[in-house]
């Protein structure tokens, strides 16, 4: 079957254009300090020819089970199982083999990288994978409209709040021709999509969600993540348990929702749908503080009662989740770096729950590490913690074919 994802791209980015104009572009992207603007360019977008709904190919497969693979492949050493929850910022290749070469799980390009990581003969993602002798995953911010970087490489691509002008199998499409771009320059994780309700007027959420109310929203989320998974790249839901309803920006400072009793009948919703039908995505949880969630001051990246909700599905209509749960920036926000600096945030959003840790400035990758490892023979952080956190990360290079 053919797919009409990157037709649909291109009208709707033309249909839409006035009303992405109308949109404020203030305000940053999860990688902390940029504007959620896209990358201006004077170039065409990137060809993304939609041919088929087939998965891109791995690069190795197995006989053995998913499980026993991954934990196969779990480091034995503490200071590398570590390292391996790790997703810090870079921004070019050298920045890119020096965190590598430090055992971190993942790198993220941001905004303010240099594109040539994506384009440029030997000193690409290719050529790190050639230099770096175990899997990685590589991140972006990708969801179309005002969070689409390097577009000069990936091409441009419509809001979500446009996407949904089309059909869910559209929009899968939609997501399979980006994914594909993605995938073709070495991406393997997108942090994308929101599954956030557009319900408050927030300039952070706006027309990055796919609409205002919850069933739009999930039907949306999940046909875009399930485009993504079918071109071999790997979703993130966010930003768990909401942030449609928050008093404020996370970049911005402290952020809190209604009672977790409104949120779960709102903003929760969504995610009882997208988390069952595309069980392939990672979930990335937000700062919001939520009032009766724990102690109902901690921003949810630090609450191990937000990774247990998860965790747990024990809210109305939801299921258990046992995939990857990654953090938001928690260097380039302010919700979390006015309260501590990176080593202690990392450490605690381990503690808390989190897989992998993402921060997009790249700094104080070795503290971090000591500190998680410090922690952990200190007996503050269970060693089951970080076997469980470590498998889940090696479950998901598996799933990209890594």
């Amino acid at each position: 079957m053919k797919r009409r994802g990157l037709t649909l791209a291109l009208s709707l980015t033309l249909a839409g254009a006035s009303a992405l104009a109308s949109c404020s572009t203030q305000g940053q992207d999860d990688g902390g300090a940029s504007s959620l603007s896209n990358e201006t360019s004077s170039s065409t977008p990137a060809e993304a020819t939609p041919t088929s709904t087939s998965p891109a190919s791995p690069t190795q497969s197995s006989t053995a089970s998913p499980t026993q693979s991954a934990q196969d492949r779990v480091p034995e050493e503490l200071r590398a199982k570590a390292a391996s929850l790790m997703v810090v910022g870079v921004t070019d290749f050298d920045t890119a083999l020096q965190a590598l070469e430090l055992g971190v799980g993942g790198i993220f390009v941001p905004s303010w990288a240099d594109s040539s990581i994506f384009t440029e003969p030997g000193r690409d993602i290719a050529a790190l994978r050639e230099r770096i002798d175990r899997p990685f995953s590589v991140s972006i911010d990708f969801e179309g409209g005002r969070v689409q970087r390097h577009t000069n490489v990936f091409g441009e691509w419509p809001s979500p709040r446009v996407m949904t002008q089309g059909t869910p199998e559209e929009v899968r499409g939609m997501g399979y021709d980006m994914g594909t771009s993605l995938r073709e320059h070495g991406v393997t994780v997108d942090f994308a999509p929101l599954l956030d309700v557009d319900v408050a007027g927030l300039d952070i959420v706006g027309d990055r969600a796919f609409g205002t109310d919850a069933q739009t929203v999930a039907t949306y989320g999940a046909a875009f993540a399930q485009g993504l998974v079918d071109a071999g790249v790997t979703p993130t839901y966010k930003h768990f348990p909401g942030h449609g309803q928050a008093s404020g920006d996370t970049h911005l400072g402290e952020a809190i929702t209604p009672p977790l009793a409104e949120l779960e009948q709102l903003d929760l919703v969504p995610y009882t749908m997208a988390l069952t039908e595309v069980p392939e995505a990672s979930v990335m949880v937000g700062h919001m503080v939520v009032p009766g969630l724990g102690d109902g001051q901690t921003p949810s990246t630090l609450n191990p009662a937000a990774y247990e909700l998860l965790r747990s599905g024990k809210y109305p209509g939801g299921t258990p989740f046992d995939g990857l749960v990654v953090t938001d920036d928690m260097s380039g926000m302010r919700a979390i770096s006015d309260r501590m600096g990176t080593a202690e945030a990392v450490t605690a959003a381990i503690s808390a729950g989190a897989d992998q840790v993402l921060w997009s400035t790249g700094d104080s990758i070795e503290a971090s590490i000591n500190q998680v490892v410090g922690a952990v023979e200190a007996g503050e952080i269970p060693q089951e913690r970080i076997d469980e956190a470590a498998l889940r990360v090696q479950q998901q290079y598996l799933h990209e074919g890594l």
